[in-house]
């Protein structure tokens, strides 16, 4: 039988947003994680220039695992072999490639609440079962090692994200020790989903690496390299499962595009550019802490890193998609209803994602205003 899963409510705000923009209205889309900053330019350069010379086709290529091995003895100072990275189209397969071939139907795996859609939803769809962590403010909105260890029985795995979505909330490097020493005691497999990671605003973020050299990382171009419509993100796995992740791999997904793959190899050494897009995000950071407040929404999550806002709005609703629905056909600004990533207390919370413009943001600033001003 087919599993049950949610929709990604998200995508049913965006449809509705482009409805209206074909009407002509003027929309600001706040509702994904989408970088408006586009690839580097020496990216795009790169993907014109191989356009015209190689015909491409399946391909892994092996200076692209390797540049990528070579950024974790740069950010982390670990080194890994780039045998143990497949690249994949995006982080989305590389979940699905890190749950299909480690665990089996029916295993239990932990995930905090909130957290992003996906984990709870494609656990479901590899028919395992999520075993779902209440994650508030006392916990800085992140999974502990107190915690797992208060789970019985033990999950087969557990999924862990920092910075996360839809909070941006970071795991401090002892709480992630401390995580990773439960876990090893207790057998759980550790699955890091990275993608954020470079899209910190207090400080250094320690990948799980540091602590568990046989964790599973997940990252992606989509973010740090503002890159998502490239779909090129890589699982690195333990030396000893790198044959069952291959099987997996080439069944199910082949290999992700060349073109993407050029480009990407280009887009790790942009460092001034990239570095440009983080105070970007760094500025629109800052006017939506100041003005949010001013709109009601005083308790929100801490945004250390990432580029979202997770906002209570209990106040004003117990319906986060028609609210959220309303706020976009009323001021033409989307965002994310809360429900998408805690379905037991995301009737009260929204969320903001500052990856537009800083120009972007402050035009949704100045529509929204008056909005929450009338409700409040």
């Amino acid at each position: 039988m087919a599993a049950v899963i949610d929709p990604f409510r998200a995508i049913s705000i965006s449809r509705i947003a482009h409805a209206l923009k074909a009407e002509g209205r003027s929309i600001i889309h706040m509702e994904f994680g989408q970088p408006s900053t586009g690839a580097p330019p020496a990216a795009i350069a790169e993907a014109h220039r191989v356009l015209d010379v190689d015909g491409m086709g399946y391909w892994e290529s092996p200076a692209l695992k390797a540049r990528i091995a070579r950024l974790y003895d740069e950010r982390y100072g670990v080194q890994v072999s780039p045998e143990r990275i497949l690249l994949t189209n995006g982080a989305s397969p590389a979940l699905v490639l890190a749950l299909s071939s480690r665990f089996s139907p029916g295993d239990r795996i932990a995930i905090a609440r909130p957290s992003y859609v996906a984990y709870r939803n494609t656990v479901k769809a590899l028919h395992m079962t999520p075993v779902e962590i209440a994650c508030g403010p006392d916990e800085h909105y992140q999974l502990t090692a107190a915690a797992l260890t208060a789970v019985d029985p033990a999950p087969a795995g557990v999924i862990i994200a920092s910075p996360a979505n839809p909070t941006g909330s970071i795991i401090p490097p002892e709480e992630l020790a401390a995580i990773v020493a439960v876990c090893r005691q207790r057998d759980i497999v550790i699955v890091s989903d990275e993608i954020y990671h470079g899209l910190t605003y207090v400080g250094r973020t320690p990948s799980v690496l540091e602590f568990d050299p046989d964790a599973f990382v997940i990252n992606s171009f989509s973010k740090y390299w503002s890159m998502a419509g490239w779909r090129l993100g890589w699982l690195l796995m333990p030396e000893n499962h790198i044959e069952q992740a291959r099987a997996y791999m080439g069944n199910l997904f082949l290999t992700p595009p060349s073109l993407s793959q050029h480009a990407g190899l280009i887009a790790m050494d942009q460092h001034e550019v990239l570095e440009g897009h983080i105070e970007v995000y760094r500025t629109n950071r800052a006017l939506m802490l100041d003005a949010l407040p001013a709109l009601g929404l005083k308790s929100i999550a801490p945004p250390d890193g990432a580029f979202y806002i997770w906002a209570d709005i209990g106040h004003l609703t117990d319906d986060s998609l028609a609210f959220c629905e309303q706020l976009l056909r009323d001021t033409g600004v989307a965002t994310a209803p809360g429900v998408d990533f805690d379905p037991v207390e995301g009737h009260r919370f929204m969320r903001f994602s500052f990856a537009v413009s800083t120009a972007e943001v402050e035009d949704a600033l100045s529509r929204i205003k008056p909005w929450f001003a009338a409700r409040a």
